[in-house]
């Protein structure tokens, strides 16, 4: 009988990181989409300045340190487009180029590449954006002409918010996080092609919800369904959730590490927005659970097959 022999591991898939990039780009598009047709052309042009400079950046640092191409895998282009989701349509043009450059070089590249980042590069440079920069990245674009506040800035100043806005996209935010419908439709996209499983954004949302209850409470807000769906709607919370903590890289590979990794999450989000100066804070949270990473790994690591017998045997 004739043996193979080769080193681990021994299955394999046909999923390749572009094959994985290209489905993660893909269930962008519909956020990006509504973003755009909301945004108008200042906000295409963001989603092009962002993936451009990441693209570039990347290609520069491999040439200038005499390493292999490695654009052709489509994570500079994936990460490129979820820093777009994360600014205002009304970015002034190098911001997204800084932010881009940002993610690539420094969080990235830096570190060794993909798969060696320890955070989320798109979400490391939005909160790096976020404090260099808090008036021009705090600066609401108009809606129809009209000036008004994010959800969470109106939820906050006690106002109430349409739900429906919130679920197809017509209210002041992000190029990425405006629609529900969108998002959602993305996560099933990734869901249903195996790209990410749901466990850590449903934790995430569910985590989430329980702790603004407990702390919404403790706050003093009225804590009622409205203020729930708005703060699980509006704003970073789902986007988050689906495109951001969701990493193969900065999240946790065991079962057990990524409950615990999205409920630290849902706590860190739901303290910032309920005690922070910040309303929002998905950013924040989720770099925070991006460090806890490897300690959660090492502490629901799996035992090895037999090694209970063993230590019995002994």
């Amino acid at each position: 009988m004739k043996l193979n022999m080769s080193i681990s591991p021994h299955v394999r898939s046909h999923d390749s990181t572009r094959s994985v990039m290209l489905d993660v780009a893909i269930a962008l598009i519909p956020s990006i989409i509504i973003g755009i047709y909301y945004g108008g052309w200042r906000a295409a042009l963001v989603v092009a300045l962002s993936v451009g400079s990441c693209v570039l950046c990347e290609f520069l640092y491999d040439k200038l340190m005499h390493k292999p191409n490695t654009i052709g895998d489509c994570s500079a282009v994936v990460t490129g487009l979820i820093l777009a989701c994360n600014l205002y349509s009304t970015a002034p043009i190098w911001l997204p180029i800084l932010g881009g450059a940002f993610a690539i070089i420094v969080v990235k590249m830096l570190y060794g590449g993909l798969g060696q980042n320890f955070m989320n590069p798109a979400c490391a440079a939005r909160c790096f954006l976020l404090i260099s920069f808090p008036s021009i990245m705090t600066s609401y674009p108009t809606l129809d002409g009209v000036s008004s506040a994010t959800p969470l800035t109106a939820l906050a100043s006690g106002e109430t918010v349409s739900l429906s806005s919130l679920l197809l996209g017509n209210h002041i935010g992000t190029i990425g996080e405006t629609s529900a419908i969108a998002i959602l439709i993305g996560f099933l996209y990734l869901v249903f092609k195996k790209v990410i499983s749901p466990r850590i954004t449903l934790c995430t949302v569910g985590s989430a919800a329980l702790f603004l209850v407990v702390f919404g409470n403790m706050a003093g807000e009225t804590v009622n369904l409205s203020f729930m769906m708005t703060q699980l709607l509006a704003g970073g919370l789902l986007f988050g959730a689906v495109f951001m903590a969701t990493d193969y890289v900065t999240a946790p590979v065991t079962k057990w590490g990524q409950v615990i990794y999205a409920c630290v999450i849902g706590l860190l989000v739901a303290f910032i927005r309920c005690y922070g100066g910040s309303t929002e804070g998905m950013s924040y949270a989720i770099i925070i659970a991006n460090l806890l990473t490897p300690l959660l790994e090492k502490a629901t690591k799996p035992k090895p097959f037999g090694i209970r017998k063993e230590r019995e045997a002994k």
